[in-house]
């Protein structure tokens, strides 16, 4: 295939995808979860490939939280790069005292091996955990994420997952402290971990 004819193809996805974003309004489905205004985080508990991963076993350290899943066609590997990129860039010290965990909003197709195999392609320091589906809910409306489930017409009856796409950070005290919003660049990303990291 050429590649004018991969040019042509790129730009006509880039040109679906914006289109998608302006005019396709789907009705809210049994994921959707309202974005509470204020959120207060908290500790959890999930599953990853090792077995059980808890908020609280990372106390002491920067914490970034992000809502995801690995079928994500874009925005999640927009972020996870960006972050990724933002965690190479800390010293060797720094990078010890900065933990990432991917939540999955994806229970149904997300195991924990599966996790493992997507998170480990972006950086070692992020975790993939998932859970049932009733405390992967209490979890986001803590943090005030938000994610919907949309059915869309394939033969298969597939779907994909609305969903929030900024990063939130959890203190060394383990108490939520701030967001980084979705494309911030890498150097941005380090500006505000160390923002944390430098805190008495």
């Amino acid at each position: 295939m050429s590649e004018r004819i991969l040019l042509a193809i790129a730009a006509l996805l880039a040109a679906l995808v914006v289109g998608l974003g302006l005019f396709w309004h789907p009705e809210p489905t049994e994921w959707q979860l309202p974005k509470l205004a204020s959120a207060n985080g908290g500790d959890f508990t999930l599953q990853s490939v090792n077995g059980p991963v808890s908020l609280s076993d990372y106390r002491g350290k920067v914490v970034l939280v992000y809502f995801g899943y690995t079928y994500c066609p874009d925005i999640c590997p927009t972020s996870l790069v960006a972050t990724a990129e933002g965690l190479k860039q800390l010293k060797p010290e720094e990078l010890a005292k900065v933990a990432m965990v991917f939540i999955s909003v994806d229970p149904e197709r997300d195991t924990p091996a599966r996790l493992k195999e997507y998170v480990d392609f972006f950086h070692p320091a992020i975790v993939g955990v998932t859970g049932t589906p009733e405390s992967l809910a209490d979890i986001a409306r803590a943090y005030g994420a938000f994610y919907a489930k949309q059915r869309v017409d394939t033969a298969g009856g597939g779907y994909v997952v609305d969903h929030s796409a900024d990063t939130y950070i959890v203190g060394p005290d383990g108490k939520l402290a701030g967001k980084i919003a979705h494309a911030t660049p890498p150097d941005q990303v380090v500006v505000a971990l160390r923002k944390y990291l430098n805190q008495p």
